[in-house]
């Protein structure tokens, strides 16, 4: 779960909250992932409607122990309970590569497409990733 905020220079809806499951499995090398994603605008343009259903889903394959290829998916369809017109829905495919360069440090860097005219086009997405430990109490 998250509350975010963001400028209103960058975004409609400047308070958010994100409700974001995540299913994975990792089946020998390949490893698959959904996450049915909800969100509400708690102050913005959109903070009168509902949740908005977001489904995304990934696949990627183990090339190394320290490197995976895959593709991921992310999409907004609308309402939870009235999903817009295909037109104005958002569908975007990235080709994703993963580097787990030690165990502390993991980056996820891609390149995307929009398949509707509502969608981002063409874009570049970069994550970085540190992995906190628990402290050992000592």
């Amino acid at each position: 779960m998250e509350v975010g905020y963001q400028k209103p220079e960058y975004s409609e809806d400047d308070w958010s909250w994100e409700i974001r499951p995540i299913v994975d499995k990792k089946i020998g090398k390949t490893y698959l992932s959904f996450n049915p994603t909800f969100e509400k605008s708690l102050h913005g343009l959109n903070s009168n409607k509902g949740f908005i259903f977001s489904p995304n889903f990934k696949a990627s394959y183990d090339l190394l122990k320290v490197a995976a290829v895959g593709m991921e998916y992310y999409g907004s369809l609308g309402n939870l309970f009235r999903f817009d017109p295909y037109s104005q829905q958002q569908h975007q495919l990235f080709a994703v590569t993963d580097l787990n360069i030690s165990p502390d440090w993991e980056f996820n860097i891609g390149y995307g497409w929009g398949l509707t005219s509502a969608s981002d086009q063409p874009i570049i997405k970069l994550i970085v990733g540190y992995r906190i430990k628990p402290s050992s109490g000592k």
